[in-house]
């Protein structure tokens, strides 16, 4: 069976549409046929629960203390003993079945002190490796052809594990100056990475969102931006749409909606478009 491609969705600031663009590229990759999993250590608030329709659910097990094992759990030095004594039903424990397609690992209060619990592994290969190390025994055998994970908005040590695990970064950038400085920032921060640890991934995928075509402004820097990552930058913008914003509240992507507006189907048709492009980039099965 072939290994599931591997991406996360990743910058080094908060509020540029990384959880949205998770959603929407792992829902729109199931419209294409493939089996997907996405996993949320993006921080204790479980966002992308929230945007799939499953954190009424997964609030319920937290609070009732039926929520053991967790995405937090695969971390810890105990991980191994849990498998033995629990079998294949300690990783069904962690996956959530989702309406829209994809299936779900949800994150967990204990991702909120899971970086200085990593930062305590004096060896750094066992310290960042452990998400890689979790994907390769216990999920590359399930038959998914892509798995997506959302990871923090901040450079931290659940972000290294995020980074070591996974073939290519997907950038979700909104149209400013700060965004594309981060957005250069996390490349170089790549180049060092791949030289410093035993790893291929790569910037995958700039993936410019809430693009308002109505401003000039928004298109200048579409254009600076595709300048800078000809190779990288995603084939379609997604654009700023209430549409969309208003069905993450209610617990839907753009492909749950009935009666999408335009620029909630032009949104749509973007995902579509950038998720076929990122498998094709990262080697997998288009």
């Amino acid at each position: 069976m072939a290994e599931p491609v591997r991406a996360a969705s990743f910058l080094d600031k908060g509020g540029t549409g990384k959880t949205t663009s998770v959603a929407h590229l792992g829902v729109a990759l199931s419209e294409q046929g493939h089996e997907v999993l996405l996993i949320d250590l993006a921080g204790k608030q479980g966002d992308l629960a929230k945007h799939l329709g499953k954190w009424n659910d997964v609030k319920a097990e937290i609070e009732g203390d039926d929520d053991w094992p967790n995405i937090s759990t695969v971390f810890d030095d105990t991980w191994g003993k849990i498998v033995d004594k629990l079998g294949d039903s300690a990783v069904d424990e962690l996956i959530v079945e989702t309406d829209e397609g994809p299936d779900l690992i949800p994150a967990h209060p204990g991702l909120d002190s899971l970086d200085a619990e990593l930062g305590n592994i004096d060896d750094a290969e066992d310290r960042y490796s452990r998400l890689d190390n979790f994907l390769t025994e216990h999920i590359d055998s399930r038959g998914y052809d892509v798995v997506l994970v959302d990871l923090p908005g901040l450079t931290n040590n659940v972000s290294y594990n995020g980074l070591w695990a996974v073939d290519g970064v997907i950038a979700p950038v909104e149209m400013g100056p700060f965004e594309s400085e981060q957005a250069v920032a996390l490349r170089n921060d790549l180049e060092k990475f791949q030289e410093r640890f035993p790893t291929n991934v790569r910037l995958a995928m700039v993936l410019p969102n809430k693009i308002d075509s109505r401003t000039k402004l928004a298109e200048k820097y579409l254009e600076a931006f595709s300048e800078e990552y000809p190779d990288e930058i995603a084939p379609e913008p997604v654009p700023l749409s209430q549409d969309v914003r208003n069905a993450a509240e209610r617990g839907q992507t753009a492909f749950a909606l009935e009666d999408p507006s335009t620029t909630a189907s032009r949104a749509r048709e973007a995902f579509l478009a950038d998720a076929e492009e990122l498998v094709k980039r990262l080697g997998g099965s288009a």
